[in-house]
């Protein structure tokens, strides 16, 4: 069984998610300008480094450049994003970690949107940051990941 075109209907969302659950992964594509690309294969290897590929693959089937808002497309499993949202590869990271999250709880049918689901969206991207810190070999990375984790815990402060 192929999987849907497009993840709309009840029927449609139900063949996504037994596909998944039996095992399925999209081959992730990137459409955009080869700038564009080359800055999400940059946030893709923090992904990979944090061992999240592949729930970013059994849950999105493209990141696309778009000149507007950067959004999750559940529809089509894909992630719009804009040029802007691609500059810094650790905030591209945590985004499309997030909206993997995202549309891996509509797949499930739970909250994704709203107060009580961006709240656990911004839970998802921390956690993203821990597992970055600890997986990764690299000071420089494991530093940055410190860093911005500091800068959540001040925000939850505010």
């Amino acid at each position: 069984m192929a999987f849907p075109r497009r993840v709309y209907t009840q029927d449609e969302v139900r063949r996504a998610k037994s596909l998944i659950d039996g095992g399925y992964r999209h081959r992730l594509r990137i459409i955009g300008s080869p700038e564009f690309k080359s800055k999400v294969k940059d946030a893709l290897s923090l992904i990979k480094e944090a061992g999240r590929y592949d729930f970013l693959r059994r849950n999105i089937r493209a990141i696309v450049e778009i000149e507007g808002l950067s959004q999750l497309r559940e529809a089509e499993a894909s992630i719009w994003m804009n040029r802007y949202a691609v500059e810094d590869p650790f905030e591209a990271a945590g985004f499309i970690i997030q909206k993997a999250w995202q549309m891996d709880a509509y797949l499930r049918g739970v909250l994704y949107y709203g107060h009580v689901g961006e709240t656990a969206a911004v839970s998802v991207r921390i956690s993203f940051l821990r597992e970055l810190k600890a997986k990764s070999r690299d000071p420089k990375v494991r530093e940055e990941c410190e860093r911005r984790l500091r800068l959540w815990e001040e925000s939850k402060l505010l």
